[in-house]
């Protein structure tokens, strides 16, 4: 393995001389994206990789075997501000392991914690259906769950996001469900992290439904690229996939001003040596993001 000061120039190195002019976005586009991927870095380094690619801040995540674990947050997460601040970066949301309150979760340490550090929103743990029980009692088991949450997080300053996920036994999967729960609090007070890359595989034709169902919850968005290859499910490239480009259309014409979230994880996170596949990929998808803004 390359010592981490050589493996990181050669990463910044790649980059800078792959780059391509990617013109003008709209201002009012707040382009982040997730940095699981590039966990192996240190803060200042992964800092300096989303600073070169052109983003505003980032997808933290600070959550077990995150880049910030609950064990550290308070000695861990302000040394993370300050390196995304010596880029000119943010923590534009916090990707949590939070979902109730609890000691547990260490919930009101981590809040407390981000909120003081002025971070805005983050993405809440996921609720999970028992599929050997009645589905809609589950629902009301929930309920207080994320009533409790909320008022926590009102009371300190931070709001949860609840991204919608694919599969069998995830709550918000369809959409509908998370609709349910949230309908009763102000979105004001808890959003949706509107998926369009899950909402497509499970709603097929039907996202554009959901996403005006969950419209006025919807606090940030995340970009990713499902396909489907003799039934089985991929992920990949942007726009080498499924997803209807109208999407970003409906973006412009329903005048969402949120975190716009870019997610590349299709290339993996365990191994480091292929953070420089990491940062081209996602430099590619950037770059698609934009145009597809753009001539939307």
């Amino acid at each position: 393995m390359k010592p981490r000061r050589s493996f990181l120039a050669t990463s910044l190195a790649a980059l800078g001389a792959s780059a391509l002019p990617l013109g003008a976005e709209p201002k009012s586009w707040n382009f982040c994206t997730f940095t699981k991927p590039f966990q192996h870095l240190s803060y200042g380094e992964m800092a300096k990789v989303i600073a070169e690619l052109g983003f505003a801040g980032i997808e933290a995540p600070v959550r077990p075997k995150g880049h910030v674990v609950p064990e550290r947050v308070e000695e861990d997460l302000p040394k993370l501000v300050e390196a995304l601040k010596a880029e000119n970066l943010e923590v534009t949301i916090l990707a949590s392991g939070i979902n109730a309150v609890s000691d547990e979760q260490r919930t009101e340490v981590v809040l407390r914690t981000a909120a003081q550090l002025g971070i805005k929103r983050f993405r809440m743990a996921y609720y999970k259906y028992n599929l050997e029980k009645p589905i809609l009692a589950q629902l009301d088991e929930f309920r207080p769950q994320l009533r409790d949450l909320i008022a926590l997080s009102r009371e300190l300053g931070i709001k949860p996001i609840y991204q919608n996920h694919s599969g069998k036994n995830y709550v918000g999967a369809s959409l509908w469900d998370l609709h349910e729960l949230l309908r009763e609090h102000d979105p004001a007070d808890v959003g949706s992290a509107y998926d369009i890359g899950h909402s497509t595989v499970e709603g097929g034709k039907a996202w554009e439904l959901d996403f005006r169902l969950m419209r006025p919850y919807i606090d940030s968005v995340y970009i990713k690229e499902p396909a489907w290859n003799n039934n089985t499910l991929s992920w990949g490239h942007l726009g080498d996939g499924v997803l209807d480009p109208r999407f970003f259309k409906l973006l412009k014409q329903t005048n969402f001003d949120g975190p716009v979230n870019l997610h590349v994880e299709y290339l993996g996170h365990k191994d480091p040596e292929i953070i420089p596949q990491v940062i081209e990929a996602t430099r590619k998808d950037f770059a698609t993001l934009k145009t597809l803004l753009q001539s939307a």
